[in-house]
């Protein structure tokens, strides 16, 4: 159930205030102070109790540890074999496991409740705080003000602010103590403020949504927002699959669906667990090519990104959650090698002046950078599996 104490607004009279106007460009910059109280202003101007926005700034200040945080990154330069070999490790398949039984009424009440299997839930646990291990030290409040006013994403963090404003007339978190991830995340699971002010479950009965020291809270909260975000109960998210050589790789990435029972027709099979439902409609993704691990994934997978933009995060996760529901170690195979963080920037350089939207030359294989390689391989007559290789760049040329 969802807390509703007398003294604080409504759920959704918090959701209203905070709601994002259209017209209004998103500020950051300028002297820390005077943004502050640009931010005290808008919060009033929103409906937010007066009380709660001055107890929210009192003593509020920049962290310049969070900034460094941002700017540094780089395990997502790390490829699919590489990032998912670091994550998932025997002890956390273990933990995982032993996690699975000690909380097995309630994973089983996030299913019936909200739809959505316990080996998701029981990934993201593992990955964002070792099982509640290492939930983060910087205060949320500093976390997100400074985010806000650094102008590198004011619009992800500038609302959240407004929802941790929220929070805390609510009674959710104390602005002066509540502490979690450098980008802002609260609890077991790390979740921004929006999702807690949107589907914070008070899980244990207490009267109030602890994510930080309430298991049941952290999960039961996890699993309402991957249903609100359009979690399907008993559809898949991702299977392993093996594919044939002669497969036409135009086909595959995650900007192409086709039917299982397509699929199955062009050769693609099952490993592992049996393939869904032939009419689902599926995507074939291919991390590291037409030589690595390849996978079907599902609308389901595609909520996940809800949690973390980075493709390779979210593949990991999801795959993650097959381990921790039975499914066998990938077959790895023998991917072409790939590029270095350095290379993958002078790639993206090189597709942007071929008119390709890259997004970030940031040296990170994002999801535009794919799409991207991907069609400049089919026009430069190679396998377009989407997975960038010193071939590719040195066909590229230089400019």
């Amino acid at each position: 159930m969802r807390p509703a104490p007398a003294a604080a607004l409504s759920a959704l009279a918090l959701l209203l205030a905070i709601a994002p106007r259209a017209a209004a460009a998103e500020a950051c910059s300028g002297p820390f102070a005077a943004f502050v109280e640009g931010l005290r202003a808008e919060a009033l101007a929103r409906g937010l109790p007066a009380p709660a926005v001055a107890a929210f700034f009192r003593g509020v200040r920049q962290d310049g540890e969070v900034l460094r945080r941002d700017r540094a990154q780089g395990i997502f330069r790390r490829d699919f074999l590489d990032f998912s070999r670091a994550l998932i490790s025997q002890d956390r398949l273990r933990r995982g496991a032993a996690m699975a039984e000690r909380h097995r009424a309630l994973l089983a009440r996030a299913r019936a409740e909200e739809g959505v299997p316990r080996g998701i839930l029981l990934a993201f646990w593992a990955f964002e705080t070792d099982y509640g291990a290492g939930q983060g030290d910087f205060l949320t409040r500093d976390a997100l003000v400074t985010l806000a006013h650094d102008c590198r994403r004011p619009g992800l963090f500038r609302p959240h602010v407004l929802a941790a404003i929220g929070l805390a007339a609510r009674g959710d978190i104390d602005p002066a103590t509540t502490r979690g991830a450098w980008a802002g995340e609260i609890g077991h699971i790390q979740m921004l403020p929006g999702d807690l002010l949107a589907f914070g479950t008070d899980g244990d009965g207490d009267g109030r949504v602890d994510v930080r020291g309430s298991v049941a809270d952290a999960i039961l909260t996890a699993a309402a927002k991957l249903r609100g975000r359009g979690w399907r109960a008993g559809e898949p998210w991702l299977v392993e699959v093996t594919v044939p050589p002669t497969l036409d790789w135009r086909l595959t990435g995650l900007d192409r669906t086709e039917s299982v029972a397509e699929w199955a027709r062009l050769g693609v099979q099952a490993r592992g667990a049996p393939l869904p439902s032939p009419a689902a409609d599926a995507s074939l993704l291919l991390p590291q090519g037409r030589l690595g691990p390849a996978f079907l994934v599902f609308a389901n997978f595609r909520v996940l990104f809800t949690w973390n933009q980075s493709l390779v995060y979210v593949t990991t996760a999801a795959y993650f959650a097959t381990r921790l529901e039975g499914a066998p170690v990938y077959a790895a195979g023998h991917p072409e090698a790939g590029l270095g963080p350095a290379a993958m920037a002078e790639l993206q350089r090189r597709l942007a002046a071929r008119g390709h939207d890259v997004g970030a030359i940031d040296g990170i294989l994002g999801a535009r950078t794919r799409a991207a390689v991907q069609a400049e391989q089919a026009r430069l007559g190679l396998p377009a599996d989407a997975w960038p290789t010193p071939a590719l760049l040195e066909a590229l040329g230089g400019g």
